[in-house]
């Protein structure tokens, strides 16, 4: 959670809709705008999707987190395994890898004859080199993507930009803020590192756009999936005064968010669009979908048309998919949120020049 939550960032399934909406928006050519291709080096592997001509087809999948955590590690998996699921394939499936590991569990997936090996988060980025191995020889990769993954002739890797969507995320809880009059919100995660870090100084920014007076509390827990860690550090931001929370966490997020509806604080998701939960209640869904984003690279598999060292880059504003969804009817709040997304989209808003000068 580039956890996103790597971001790392944490969501669930993408509808079979949503899928179809999503292969128009992620071109296979290498020159279309949001791809890039690295060197300039593509490759369409032959056979696909049964690349090694096995007679079947397997995807394989390692994931750095808990792929049962209702939220961005489990997103990645279901939504794998819901394509793989109506075209007759089969998943491999290995969760909570770590990163020391990633090399040699990719390697084991080769050997298994699978036919993609796909990387839940780019924690696992060091598995990479496993593609320009003898054994994955006949393996498509695939990648969510962050600044430190080069692109490479074996991979296609797919992004987005977090700043994006976190500044959205704060954008929207600040109009929320404002309707009630408020000046508090706070921020649970896990460990403090780089994508947590960056994450909360977005959503700061995106608070402080709407609400200038606008203070965030941020909390690391040092553990994702702590739920007791999470529903400590609610307790302690509640007792601060805060009126809206964003759990941004990986298994921890429902007993956070529980915690939080049960004293009318609002909430938000980290990755996925749970508008419709009812327990745990979200009031913001923060949707940067990694199954989604997965199931367009698995379309065009199916179709034979995946092209190896490409990148998609999705963009606010222009696809459906990163994006910020207000539950509930709020048709002004709404409208004020699309106008906001087709400002990043055009420029009018720069998603990184906002967080300097709002983040801190």
């Amino acid at each position: 959670m580039t956890k996103r939550i790597g971001r790392a960032r944490v969501a669930l399934a993408a509808t079979a809709a949503v899928s179809l909406t999503l292969v128009g928006c992620a071109s296979n050519d290498a020159t279309a705008p949001g791809t890039s291709s690295g060197d300039g080096t593509t490759t369409v592997l032959s056979g696909q999707p049964d690349t090694n001509g096995d007679g079947k087809v397997v995807i394989g999948v390692l994931s750095p987190g808990d792929i049962n955590d209702n939220g961005y590690y489990q997103s990645f998996v279901v939504g794998a395994e819901t394509f793989a699921k109506e075209k007759g394939w089969e998943i491999i499936k290995r969760g909570s890898v770590p990163p020391s590991e990633a090399l040699n569990a990719a390697r084991a997936l080769c050997q298994q004859g699978v036919d993609m090996v796909a990387l839940g988060a780019s924690e696992l980025k060091d598995a990479i080199p496993a593609s320009e191995e003898p054994a994955c020889a006949k393996t498509a990769w695939y990648v969510p993507s962050s600044e430190n993954i080069p692109q490479t002739p074996r991979v296609v890797l797919a992004s987005d930009d977090p700043n994006q969507s976190m500044l959205a995320a704060g954008y929207a809880a600040g109009l929320m803020m404002k309707e009630q009059n408020a000046t508090k919100a706070g921020f649970v995660t896990g460990d403090e590192v780089d994508f947590s870090v960056n994450a909360a100084k977005a959503f700061r920014a995106g608070i402080r756009m709407v609400v200038p007076e606008g203070d965030l509390t941020v909390t690391y827990t040092g553990d994702f999936n702590d739920s007791a860690k999470a529903r400590e550090a609610v307790q302690a931001q509640i007792s601060q005064g805060v009126k809206v929370i964003y759990p941004y966490l990986g298994g921890a997020t429902d007993a956070a968010t529980k915690l939080a509806n049960s004293r009318d604080v609002l909430t938000l998701t980290p990755g996925t669009d749970r508008c419709d939960s009812t327990d745990p209640r979200f009031d913001i869904s923060v949707i940067y979908d990694p199954g989604a984003y997965f199931e367009a690279a698995l379309t065009q598999f199916a179709d034979g048309e995946l092209e190896l060292g490409t990148k998609k880059t999705w963009q606010l504003g222009v696809d459906p998919y990163p994006t910020v969804k207000i539950c509930g009817d709020k048709p002004e709040l709404d409208k004020q949120m699309e106008t906001f997304a087709a400002d990043v989209a055009s420029g009018k808003i720069d998603a990184d020049a906002e967080v300097a000068r709002l983040g801190s």
